[in-house]
């Protein structure tokens, strides 16, 4: 097996996050605030078969955990047989998915069987009326039905991600908490990211990892620290009766340091940063006929030259406000969160 490729400050390629689909069912604020938008051409989205041999081109050069994402992945026609497909691919350790769970409680079973090996959940609210404010759909039962069928299904993990916003939904935290550890799933909170897409985000409504802290702490008790974070994206904590959750502090204290993920949108642009301005052809790769090995040397050199430091840069911006706004959005699609996957 060849050695991993390592980008200009030695970070590895270690995870890959696929977008399988550009659209989704909910339209939350910081993410999607407005009802239409740009979809990508149906004629440009890879098929199954495109991502099956982009991710193997990936693996070759080190990936071993894949993320399927969206948009919404479970809206993907397919998605069950893509998930066999990779399963089966022996490069990849760690098979995972992220979804906003309206339609978990249908494929759980049928996505555990195909090989799936973890499932993240976004839920922000567990309030009806709080969740329909944020989503602008009444799901929030169908949601919390497929968090339960996943946890009861035998994932190896299931995780639920909640993006807190000052002002709005950080009264819930422990409340959260109590859910996850009765359904057997564990929280991670998410700073408000500027990312594509949060055409609503202002530096007021981030909750920091310091106060998620505080207010976990003065409610719930005491918190300790869980081990070191490695290249994972959210810090892990624990508290007295041994209830684990995380913090992905992406906006106040970025780890591009240890950034080892990359994303693959659904027409087959990789972006190396979440916050990158461009993005580097691949399906045109694939669907010239090149070799799995042309396409895997290609994803090394690109990788080796990689100097990306989004978060880091977005911190150091004296006046920072939103990534785009929604003009600038509406040219280039591939901007938005959704395209780009999560």
């Amino acid at each position: 097996m060849s050695e991993p490729a390592k980008d200009v400050y030695g970070r590895p390629l270690g995870s890959l996050r696929v977008s399988v689909i550009d659209r989704c069912d909910l339209r939350c604020s910081y993410c999607m605030p407005e009802e239409e938008y740009t979809w990508l051409r149906n004629t440009d989205i890879l098929t199954l078969e495109e991502i099956a041999t982009v991710v193997d081109a990936f693996c070759q050069v080190g990936v071993r955990k894949v993320r399927l994402t969206g948009g919404e992945p479970l809206l993907r026609p397919g998605i069950v047989e893509l998930v066999d497909r990779l399963s089966h691919n022996p490069r990849i350790d760690d098979l995972a998915m992220t979804t906003n769970g309206t339609r978990l409680s249908r494929w759980s079973t049928a996505l555990k069987e195909a090989g799936m090996n973890r499932i993240t959940i976004s839920l922000d609210s567990l309030k009806p009326a709080r969740f329909e404010m944020l989503t602008r759909r009444t799901c929030l039962d169908k949601v919390l039905e497929g968090i339960r069928e996943a946890a009861a299904c035998g994932f190896a993990d299931v995780k639920i991600n909640t993006v807190v916003m000052r002002d709005f939904n950080e009264d819930e935290l422990a409340d959260l908490i109590t859910f996850g550890r009765e359904v057997g799933a564990e929280i991670r909170f998410i700073e408000y990211m500027d990312v594509g897409g949060a055409t609503q985000w202002s530096p007021q409504r981030v909750f920091p990892r310091a106060e998620i802290l505080k207010s976990i702490e003065s409610t719930l008790g005491d918190i300790e620290p869980v081990g070191a974070r490695g290249a994972a994206p959210a810090e892990r904590f624990r508290l007295q009766d041994g209830t684990v959750f995380g913090i992905i502090a992406s906006t106040t204290e970025p780890f591009c340091g240890s950034c080892d993920r990359s994303r693959l949108t659904a027409d087959g642009l990789w972006y190396h940063c979440l916050y990158a301005q461009e993005g580097i052809d691949l399906r045109e790769m694939v669907r010239d006929g090149g070799a799995t090995d042309d396409l895997s040397a290609t994803i090394r050199r690109m990788w080796q030259g990689r100097v990306d430091r989004g978060a880091e840069e977005r911190l150091a911006e004296p006046l920072r406000d939103v990534l785009y706004q929604v003009e600038e959005l509406k040219l280039d699609p591939h901007r938005e969160m959704h395209t780009r996957g999560g």
